[in-house]
Protein backbone atom coordinates (compact mmCIF):
# COMPACT_ATOMS: atom_id res chain seq x y z
CA UNK A 1 0.00 0.00 0.00
CA UNK A 2 2.80 2.27 1.26
CA UNK A 3 5.11 0.69 -0.96
CA UNK A 4 7.93 3.49 -2.00
CA UNK A 5 5.51 6.16 -0.62
CA UNK A 6 7.54 9.38 0.90
CA UNK A 7 5.84 9.85 4.31
CA UNK A 8 6.47 13.16 6.88
CA UNK A 9 5.54 11.82 10.13
CA UNK A 10 5.91 15.45 12.90
CA UNK A 11 5.58 14.15 16.51
CA UNK A 12 7.12 11.21 16.08
CA UNK A 13 9.96 10.71 18.38
CA UNK A 14 7.17 8.88 20.77
CA UNK A 15 3.22 8.41 20.93
CA UNK A 16 1.07 8.57 18.06
CA UNK A 17 3.62 9.71 15.72
CA UNK A 18 6.00 7.15 16.63
CA UNK A 19 2.94 4.51 16.35
CA UNK A 20 2.37 6.19 12.87
CA UNK A 21 5.79 6.09 11.55
CA UNK A 22 5.92 2.15 13.01
CA UNK A 23 3.01 1.28 11.24
CA UNK A 24 3.66 2.86 7.97
CA UNK A 25 7.60 1.39 8.10
CA UNK A 26 5.92 -1.82 8.13
CA UNK A 27 3.84 -1.30 5.02
CA UNK A 28 6.73 -0.48 3.19
CA UNK A 29 7.03 3.36 3.64
CA UNK A 30 10.20 5.57 3.08
CA UNK A 31 9.30 7.48 6.58
CA UNK A 32 10.61 10.47 7.10
CA UNK A 33 10.68 11.55 10.84
CA UNK A 34 10.39 14.71 12.16
CA UNK A 35 10.78 16.38 16.27
CA UNK A 36 12.50 18.28 18.45
CA UNK A 37 14.05 15.39 20.51
CA UNK A 38 16.59 14.60 18.41
CA UNK A 39 18.16 11.95 20.68
CA UNK A 40 14.93 9.90 21.20
CA UNK A 41 14.05 10.55 17.77
CA UNK A 42 17.71 9.01 15.82
CA UNK A 43 17.17 6.00 18.40
CA UNK A 44 13.77 5.40 16.82
CA UNK A 45 14.91 6.23 13.28
CA UNK A 46 17.13 3.81 13.71
CA UNK A 47 15.26 0.74 14.69
CA UNK A 48 12.44 1.71 11.59
CA UNK A 49 15.49 2.09 9.28
CA UNK A 50 13.91 5.48 9.13
CA UNK A 51 15.48 9.37 8.14
CA UNK A 52 15.18 11.69 10.90
CA UNK A 53 15.31 15.18 11.01
CA UNK A 54 15.30 17.59 14.17
CA UNK A 55 12.81 20.45 14.06
CA UNK A 56 11.21 23.13 16.09
CA UNK A 57 7.91 23.03 14.01
CA UNK A 58 6.95 27.07 16.14
CA UNK A 59 9.28 27.86 13.80
CA UNK A 60 8.73 28.92 10.02
CA UNK A 61 12.06 27.94 8.50
CA UNK A 62 12.30 24.71 10.53
CA UNK A 63 9.19 24.20 8.61
CA UNK A 64 10.44 24.75 5.41
CA UNK A 65 13.24 22.95 6.28
CA UNK A 66 11.99 19.74 6.86
CA UNK A 67 9.95 19.55 3.54
CA UNK A 68 12.99 21.16 1.68
CA UNK A 69 15.18 17.90 3.29
CA UNK A 70 12.68 15.45 2.35
CA UNK A 71 12.40 16.67 -1.29
CA UNK A 72 16.44 17.05 -2.04
CA UNK A 73 16.57 13.20 -0.38
CA UNK A 74 13.68 11.91 -2.19
CA UNK A 75 12.47 14.12 -4.56
CA UNK A 76 8.60 13.89 -3.62
CA UNK A 77 5.86 13.87 -0.68
CA UNK A 78 2.87 11.30 -0.61
CA UNK A 79 1.60 11.44 2.46
CA UNK A 80 2.19 13.93 5.20
CA UNK A 81 1.22 13.80 8.82
CA UNK A 82 0.55 16.54 11.39
CA UNK A 83 0.78 14.99 15.19
CA UNK A 84 3.12 17.41 17.03
CA UNK A 85 1.44 19.12 19.62
CA UNK A 86 1.74 20.01 23.44
CA UNK A 87 -0.66 20.74 26.43
CA UNK A 88 -1.17 23.50 29.02
CA UNK A 89 -4.39 23.29 31.32
CA UNK A 90 -5.39 26.59 32.67
CA UNK A 91 -8.47 29.01 33.32
CA UNK A 92 -8.37 31.36 30.95
CA UNK A 93 -7.54 34.40 32.84
CA UNK A 94 -4.26 32.53 34.07
CA UNK A 95 -3.51 30.97 31.07
CA UNK A 96 0.30 32.30 29.90
CA UNK A 97 0.10 34.55 26.84
CA UNK A 98 3.42 32.83 25.34
CA UNK A 99 2.17 29.58 26.06
CA UNK A 100 -0.70 30.27 23.43
CA UNK A 101 1.46 31.75 20.87
CA UNK A 102 3.83 28.29 21.04
CA UNK A 103 0.60 25.97 20.65
CA UNK A 104 -0.71 27.81 17.93
CA UNK A 105 2.53 27.96 16.07
CA UNK A 106 2.91 24.35 16.79
CA UNK A 107 -0.68 23.12 16.59
CA UNK A 108 -2.17 25.38 13.91
CA UNK A 109 0.32 27.10 12.27
CA UNK A 110 2.55 24.52 11.56
CA UNK A 111 0.49 22.32 9.47
CA UNK A 112 -0.75 24.91 7.55
CA UNK A 113 2.66 25.93 6.67
CA UNK A 114 3.94 21.95 6.31
CA UNK A 115 0.80 21.37 3.58
CA UNK A 116 1.14 24.76 1.68
CA UNK A 117 4.87 23.66 1.59
CA UNK A 118 4.45 20.09 0.67
CA UNK A 119 1.29 20.28 -1.68
CA UNK A 120 3.54 21.23 -5.55
CA UNK A 121 4.89 17.99 -4.76
CA UNK A 122 1.32 16.15 -4.19
CA UNK A 123 -0.20 18.28 -7.06
CA UNK A 124 2.03 17.43 -9.77
CA UNK A 125 1.95 13.49 -9.26
CA UNK A 126 -1.73 13.71 -8.82
CA UNK A 127 -2.03 12.17 -5.34
CA UNK A 128 -1.04 12.79 -1.66
CA UNK A 129 -2.58 11.61 1.84
CA UNK A 130 -2.60 15.01 4.18
CA UNK A 131 -3.70 13.44 8.30
CA UNK A 132 -4.32 16.14 11.02
CA UNK A 133 -4.06 14.61 14.05
CA UNK A 134 -6.74 16.69 15.98
CA UNK A 135 -8.70 15.34 18.68
CA UNK A 136 -12.26 15.45 20.23
CA UNK A 137 -11.56 18.48 21.11
CA UNK A 138 -11.24 19.79 18.01
CA UNK A 139 -15.44 18.78 17.94
CA UNK A 140 -16.30 19.60 21.06
CA UNK A 141 -14.72 21.90 24.36
CA UNK A 142 -13.33 21.35 28.13
CA UNK A 143 -12.89 23.72 30.28
CA UNK A 144 -9.45 24.89 30.98
CA UNK A 145 -7.87 24.09 27.81
CA UNK A 146 -8.51 27.29 25.88
CA UNK A 147 -5.11 27.16 23.30
CA UNK A 148 -5.80 23.60 22.59
CA UNK A 149 -9.30 23.41 21.70
CA UNK A 150 -8.93 26.75 19.90
CA UNK A 151 -6.01 25.26 18.14
CA UNK A 152 -7.63 22.10 17.07
CA UNK A 153 -10.77 23.68 16.13
CA UNK A 154 -9.09 25.63 13.98
CA UNK A 155 -7.47 22.79 12.74
CA UNK A 156 -10.48 21.15 12.19
CA UNK A 157 -10.94 24.13 9.87
CA UNK A 158 -7.81 23.40 7.51
CA UNK A 159 -8.74 19.85 7.19
CA UNK A 160 -11.70 20.67 5.69
CA UNK A 161 -10.61 23.55 3.41
CA UNK A 162 -7.41 21.58 2.14
CA UNK A 163 -9.65 18.91 1.56
CA UNK A 164 -12.38 21.37 -0.97
CA UNK A 165 -8.88 22.38 -2.66
CA UNK A 166 -6.76 19.21 -3.19
CA UNK A 167 -9.70 16.92 -4.43
CA UNK A 168 -9.50 17.69 -7.99
CA UNK A 169 -5.67 17.18 -7.74
CA UNK A 170 -5.72 13.67 -6.14
CA UNK A 171 -5.10 14.99 -2.61
CA UNK A 172 -7.37 13.80 0.46
CA UNK A 173 -6.86 15.44 3.45
CA UNK A 174 -8.65 14.53 6.88
CA UNK A 175 -8.59 14.46 10.66
CA UNK A 176 -8.18 12.07 13.23
CA UNK A 177 -9.76 12.89 16.12
CA UNK A 178 -9.89 10.29 19.29
CA UNK A 179 -10.40 10.68 23.11
CA UNK A 180 -7.85 10.14 25.24
CA UNK A 181 -4.92 8.28 23.41
CA UNK A 182 -2.21 6.27 25.92
CA UNK A 183 1.13 8.10 25.36
CA UNK A 184 3.27 10.30 27.67
CA UNK A 185 1.78 13.32 27.06
CA UNK A 186 -1.33 11.84 28.22
CA UNK A 187 0.20 10.09 31.53
CA UNK A 188 1.83 13.55 32.28
CA UNK A 189 -1.69 14.82 32.80
CA UNK A 190 -2.49 11.72 34.61
CA UNK A 191 0.22 12.46 36.80
CA UNK A 192 -0.55 15.90 37.15
CA UNK A 193 -4.37 15.68 37.47
CA UNK A 194 -3.96 12.77 40.26
CA UNK A 195 -1.90 15.49 42.24
CA UNK A 196 -4.25 18.58 42.00
CA UNK A 197 -7.27 16.21 42.90
CA UNK A 198 -5.90 14.26 45.51
CA UNK A 199 -6.87 10.79 44.08
CA UNK A 200 -5.31 7.92 42.49
CA UNK A 201 -4.11 7.71 38.56
CA UNK A 202 -6.84 4.97 38.18
CA UNK A 203 -9.39 7.38 39.95
CA UNK A 204 -8.25 10.30 37.22
CA UNK A 205 -8.46 7.85 34.33
CA UNK A 206 -12.08 6.61 34.78
CA UNK A 207 -13.47 9.75 36.68
CA UNK A 208 -12.16 12.44 34.49
CA UNK A 209 -10.91 11.48 31.44
CA UNK A 210 -13.16 8.55 30.45
CA UNK A 211 -16.72 9.89 32.68
CA UNK A 212 -18.16 10.81 28.86
CA UNK A 213 -16.88 8.12 27.21
CA UNK A 214 -19.09 4.55 27.17
CA UNK A 215 -16.16 2.74 26.30
CA UNK A 216 -13.86 2.65 29.40
CA UNK A 217 -10.44 2.26 28.24
CA UNK A 218 -7.79 4.46 26.78
CA UNK A 219 -6.88 4.11 23.04
CA UNK A 220 -3.92 2.59 22.24
CA UNK A 221 -1.17 4.44 19.62
CA UNK A 222 -1.17 1.65 17.54
CA UNK A 223 -5.02 1.87 16.73
CA UNK A 224 -4.31 5.18 14.95
CA UNK A 225 -1.17 4.11 13.38
CA UNK A 226 -4.08 2.21 11.99
CA UNK A 227 -6.60 4.48 11.09
CA UNK A 228 -4.24 6.47 9.66
CA UNK A 229 -3.32 3.39 7.23
CA UNK A 230 -6.69 3.55 6.32
CA UNK A 231 -6.99 6.53 5.20
CA UNK A 232 -3.82 6.22 3.07
CA UNK A 233 -5.49 2.85 1.41
CA UNK A 234 -7.56 2.72 -1.78
CA UNK A 235 -10.41 2.23 0.55
CA UNK A 236 -9.70 5.29 2.15
CA UNK A 237 -9.50 7.32 -1.28
CA UNK A 238 -12.96 9.00 -1.59
CA UNK A 239 -13.13 9.78 2.29
CA UNK A 240 -11.55 13.88 2.28
CA UNK A 241 -12.55 16.38 4.77
CA UNK A 242 -13.53 13.94 7.51
CA UNK A 243 -13.64 14.44 11.17
CA UNK A 244 -12.23 10.79 11.69
CA UNK A 245 -13.97 10.08 15.48
CA UNK A 246 -12.23 7.52 17.63
CA UNK A 247 -13.76 8.48 21.02
CA UNK A 248 -15.33 5.51 22.74
CA UNK A 249 -18.94 7.54 22.58
CA UNK A 250 -17.67 10.51 23.78
CA UNK A 251 -18.83 12.85 21.57
CA UNK A 252 -21.77 10.93 20.44
CA UNK A 253 -24.36 12.21 23.70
Amino acid sequence: MLENKVCIVTGAASGIGLAISQTFAKDGGKIVMADINEEKLKIEADKLGATYFKTDLSKREDCKALVDFTLEKYLKVDVLVNVAGIQTVSPIEDFPEDKWDLMMKIMLTAPFLLTKYVWPSMKQQGWGRIINMNSMHGLVASEFKSAYVSAKHGLAGLTKTAALEGGQYGITVNSICPAYVRTPLVDGQIESQAKAHGISKEAVVSDIMLQKAVIKKLIEPDTIGDVAMFLCSEAGSHITGSMMTIDGGWTAG
